[in-house]
């Protein structure tokens, strides 16, 4: 194992190439290509290794049907991030062009492409998800000419195929002198859900103004249904530059009633605005996000890794949108269709919480705004309380395909839930939020769990029929991790109840007493009733000492962890080592720590940037899940931090030798900095 990891690190390092300041990751290698997110909570567009062109789009929160699995499913979007170049007659490729380099900035959210087309011109074009105008996307080009050329560039509108009823326009409004120019694509998604409208158009920085005409005549042409584009003609001198921007906004009847006036009203505005107003505020915003950071000294690859995962949670987040997010975040459609699971709630919120509460707060509104549907759930079922879904999308309902057992059984989220409300809670002690939001939720989810048990013969309460974290092991008794979230969840929801002042039903700390935790005969804990030694998908029982601690003597945790780690599947989702290397750094064992912190991302990592994927043999990006078990490990791990109802708590902070300082800065209201030095 030990032989296969340093191997890995070897093939990443060797593609990636890091800036010294731990902000920029900078690639020449574009022959394995794995795409990386450029978003802003509201629309995620995924890189390419392609001169000038972007992947797709992908619309958070706003879903259509799955054609396949009859399910909903979050929308790609139109593609507007797609240009066209022409230098003397020939169309700029992926084969014709030299010295390719990409380089991604996690402090602006900006990727930047360089190329030389033969010996002609120099080209850069930095792409962004601007965070301050959520709807839109920015692109911003220089041309450099190294000899005289006759440039045509063409900005491009691309629709989905299965959208419906494309219309494409080209129009140039005028209000008093102002002209703008407006190409414009207006379909139905692909199950007539809802109208999708795109407006681009292209923004000009450096026109020569003692040139005859200032602008370039832009050229509309329909290419097809699905492909809307306008082109303008240009020549250069030698040494000269031409600067400019395409710029997109795309809007949907999720959110608006209007979305062709709103997307044109848009990009008008990036239109008339300049680049340095409109980047300035971008960066402003990213900026502030950046107040909550990791800074790793010495190990120069861990910081860079550790900062990707924690971009891509900011970026797939936001603090005014009352969204959540799902496993790949804003980066594509597939695998699970863009759907809420336990992924937020366990994986990506806690470290969010450390360091943004207003997007945390985002996560736990989704749920709360969805309490109605989650509480019909539990009656359909025959449960009182709320029963939320196993996939929950815009509508709160269940959004798991049929076939899948999870749809059904997997009841732990409706505790996992609660708990990441008490910790929001903990965290912010934002009491207003508890008493309007918090307690409601909490109190309908121990509701459930009372009437969720079986009474047993002695007294104690089983829950039986359940999927649990391990779901290699479906419709199984007193699963280890849904018996002690529930557990969980009533504890909290008794002491959310007497911090507002209510009473709490004296059932919810009698069950929470007495549901069973099984052990087996040596004393470490027993997944579920029928567990064997069997291999497991994931942690399962050690999230009882961590996030849980219901587990809390070090004989017991280690006896857990030494049992179960070897069980764990090479082809399971890599965030069970993240939970053992935050354990075993609580135990002072930062060798084993390091190991697992490193095993629980590098074999998930994809050329040229290092993005996750789920499991190792997949490169589908980026898996936010995965970066939330990462940042965990630094966090609750070698940090030593902790949630707990007198706020976030340091105890016993350890670090690999492989690092020189570590520094978590920006936790909690009170942006706290901790730093632990060798």
């Amino acid at each position: 194992m030990k032989n296969i990891l340093f191997l890995l690190l070897f093939i990443i390092s060797s593609i990636i190439t890091a800036q010294n300041d731990g902000w920029h990751i900078s690639t020449n290698e574009n022959s394995d290509y794995t795409g990386i997110a450029i978003a802003n909570g509201r629309i995620g567009m995924l890189s390419s290794s392609k001169p000038l062109q972007i992947q797709h789009v992908v619309l958070n929160n706003v879903y259509d049907v799955d054609p396949d699995l009859k399910v909903s499913q979050i929308l790609h979007g139109m593609n507007f991030g797609n240009l066209d170049m022409y230098i003397d007659g020939e169309k700029i490729t992926e084969d014709n062009i030299s010295n390719w380099q990409q380089t991604m900035d996690m402090k602006s959210a900006a990727l930047t492409t360089s190329f030389e087309f033969k010996d002609k011109t120099k080209i850069s074009c930095t792409v962004y998800a601007l965070r301050n105008l959520q709807y839109t996307g920015y692109i911003d080009i220089s041309v450099k000419a190294i000899q005289q050329i006759d440039l045509k560039v063409t900005g491009k509108i691309l629709t989905p195929k299965q959208y419906q009823t494309p219309k494409n326009t080209f129009q140039i409004l005028k209000d008093v002198e102002t002209t703008m120019p407006i190409l414009q694509s207006v379909a139905q998604s692909p199950f007539g859900k809802h109208l999708v409208s795109t407006s681009g158009t292209f923004i000009w920085h450096n026109i020569n103004s003692s040139r005859e005409h200032q602008r370039p005549e832009l050229n509309h042409k329909v290419i097809s249904d699905y492909e809307n584009t306008i082109s303008f003609d240009y020549s250069l001198k030698k040494n000269e530059s031409l600067d400019f921007a395409w710029t997109g906004a795309q809007c949907t009847t999720k959110d608006f009633s209007d979305p062709k006036s709103e997307s044109e009203r848009m990009v008008i505005f990036n239109l008339l605005n300049s680049k340095e107003v409109l980047l300035a505020q971008h960066k402003a915003q990213w900026s502030e996000l950046w107040e909550g950071d990791i800074i790793i000294e010495g190990d120069l690859q861990s910081q860079q890794d550790v900062r990707l995962a924690l971009y891509h949670l900011y970026a797939f987040g936001r603090g005014d949108s009352d969204l959540s997010i799902a496993p790949m975040g804003l980066s594509l459609q597939t695998p699970y269709n863009g759907h809420i699971f336990w992924d937020t709630e366990l994986w990506m919120f806690p470290p969010l919480l450390m360091f943004n509460q207003d997007i945390a707060r985002s996560l736990v509104n989704y749920r709360s705004d969805r309490l109605e549907p989650a509480k019909k759930r539990a009656l359909n079922y025959g449960y009182q309380g709320a029963m939320f879904p196993w996939e929950s999308d815009d509508t709160g309902e269940e959004a798991t395909p049929p076939f899948a057992l999870t749809g059904p059984f997997e009841h732990h989220i409706t505790a996992d839930i609660a708990i990441a409300f008490w910790n929001y809670y903990r965290v912010t002690q934002d009491k207003k939020w508890l008493i309007q939001k918090g307690y409601p939720l909490m109190k309908e989810v121990a509701d459930f769990w009372v009437s969720r048990v079986k009474e047993n013969k002695d007294g104690t309460y089983s829950i039986n029929n359940v999927v649990g974290a391990n779901e290699f092991a479906p419709n199984v008794n007193d699963n280890a991790f849904t018996n002690g979230a529930a557990i969980t969840a009533l504890k909290f929801t008794v002491k959310a109840a007497i911090e507002i002042g209510e009473t709490p039903n004296p059932e919810w700390q009698l069950v929470s007493k007495q549901i069973k935790i099984l052990k087996f005969e040596d004393g470490t804990t027993k997944e579920h009733e029928n567990y064997n030694g069997e291999i497991i998908k994931q942690a399962d029982v050690n999230l009882l000492s961590f996030p849980l601690h219901i587990i809390n003597d070090k004989v017991s945790i280690l006896n857990d962890l030494k049992y179960y780690e070897p069980k764990l599947s090479k082809e399971g989702p890599a965030m069970g080592k993240s939970i053992f290397s935050v354990l075993y750094a609580r135990q002072g064992d930062a060798t084993n720590a390091y190991r697992l912190f490193k095993e629980s991302y590098v074999p998930n990592q994809q050329a040229p940037f290092g993005a996750l994927s789920e499991v190792a043999t997949s490169n589908f990006s980026y898996f936010a899940t995965g970066a939330g078990g990462m940042l965990q490990s630094v966090l609750f791990g070698f940090a030593g931090l902790d949630i707990t109802d007198d706020g976030i708590i340091q105890k016993n902070p350890i670090l690999p030798k492989e690092w020189k300082s570590l520094t978590i800065k920006g936790v909690g209201t009170d942006k706290k900095t901790y730093r632990i030095d060798r």
